[in-house]
């Protein structure tokens, strides 16, 4: 399987964040090439501080990885973070917040990254 998958996170809240990087770090795990592409709010999700530090704890306690466990294994496996450069200025935010390793770009360079592969929305 090398079919490609997309993460469109659209959502600053932890649980879709948290579940982007599960979906990415699972899909690269067994071979896809995976792109998260964050926009709007979910350009925070990309940041160092996406992670709730209780909700953290309380996810990592059952067992589960939690969001800065994922972003490494991402990492590791390669998996390409875009942050939305609309997104980023209708999000208030300014690049220099993102996390080391987050590209800047738009939705076309989203869209190439996937090609005919499927995007998931969260």
């Amino acid at each position: 399987m090398s079919s490609s998958l997309g993460v469109l996170l659209i959502s600053g809240g932890h649980e879709r964040a948290h579940y982007a990087f599960m979906l990415a770090a699972g899909a690269a795990a067994i071979g896809r090439d995976v792109v998260i592409f964050a926009t709007n709010d979910g350009c925070h999700g990309l940041t160092d501080g996406a992670s709730d530090a209780a909700r953290e704890a309380d996810i990592e306690a059952t067992g589960v990885p939690g969001i800065a466990i994922l972003r490494a294994a991402c990492a590791e496996l390669g998996v390409r973070l875009i942050a939305c450069e609309s997104g980023l200025r209708m999000a208030g935010m300014d690049p220099s917040a993102l996390s080391d390793g987050v590209e800047v770009a738009g939705i076309t360079s989203f869209l190439a990254a996937v090609g005919d592969g499927q995007i998931v929305t969260l």
